[in-house]
């Protein structure tokens, strides 16, 4: 027997939320801005149970690294460099639980990039992003 008010559901640490197939998001071909200029924020409505994120750049073109964060802030370097930097061609993939992803580039070239999720149950709100770039969150 069930109790009626136990309250079980998806959320933020619930095991089953994350252990479920997740939703895919996927977009590619994105026009990523030059250094200098608002980083491109890609956002999810739902909090991810992973992501990658590529620079889609063909190795044999100069390179044009693109730089990827968790935050506005940590991806301009505005507090800290709190970011990460992929090359042409190359790959993150992490099993982080976020509501967005900032990209700018490198350089002073624009540059292009996917973005692969795979998304929860949970509703982007329950997670509060309030992540300023400062504290080594990007």
């Amino acid at each position: 027997m069930s109790y009626p008010n136990y309250g079980y559901g998806t959320g933020l640490r619930n095991v089953g939320s994350y252990q479920a197939s997740a939703r895919p998001f996927l977009t590619s071909s994105l026009a990523v801005p030059s250094e200098g200029n608002t980083p491109l924020q890609v956002s999810f409505d739902s909090v991810t149970r992973f992501i990658i994120i590529t620079n889609t750049l063909a190795g044999s073109a100069p390179n044009v690294p693109l730089r990827f964060g968790f935050s506005s802030n940590g991806t301009e370097g505005v507090e800290n460099n709190n970011y990460a930097v992929l090359n042409n061609g190359e790959s993150f993939e992490a099993e982080f639980r976020v509501t967005s992803v900032y990209l700018v580039s490198d350089s002073p070239n624009e540059c292009s990039a996917s973005v692969v999720a795979g998304l929860t149950g949970i509703n982007a709100s329950h997670l509060a992003d309030n992540w300023s770039g400062s504290l080594g969150v990007g």
